[in-house]
């Protein structure tokens, strides 16, 4: 069992896409004021001079940001983000980028025999 913990300690020191690296550990633990986290599990925070930073949860993606705290980490609201804020109906749940996924988007195939071409390809 310590082994995980030392194994988890080094990860921390040497390695910058396991949630935070060593100098964001630091800060956080001096200057970082707790704010908030979102359905994701991230955790946002703030320091006295008003910078704003998030320690992800599982892998470090951008994407993963859900829209109201990337407004509020833009410096565009001043509001943190609540979960009992009102939606609309119109408004989708929030997808992370799904790249290399099987849920990427690939478009249709366009049939040749459908394609109206407004000119002669060269021979």
């Amino acid at each position: 069992m310590w082994i995980l913990n030392i194994i988890m300690i080094l990860k921390i020191f040497f390695t910058w896409w396991n949630k935070q690296t060593f100098g964001t550990f630091l800060k956080t633990l001096f200057f970082g004021k707790y704010v908030g986290s979102d359905e994701y599990g991230n955790k946002y925070f703030k320091s006295k001079k008003n910078e704003r930073w998030v320690i992800y949860s599982k892998n470090i993606e951008a994407t993963k940001i859900t829209s109201d705290w990337y407004l509020w980490m833009h410096h565009t609201i001043d509001k943190t983000p609540d979960s009992s804020d009102l939606k609309f109906s119109w408004q989708k749940k929030h997808l992370e980028n799904q790249t290399g996924t099987n849920n990427s988007f690939r478009p249709t195939k366009i049939k040749k025999n459908n394609l109206d071409k407004k000119y002669e390809t060269w021979k």
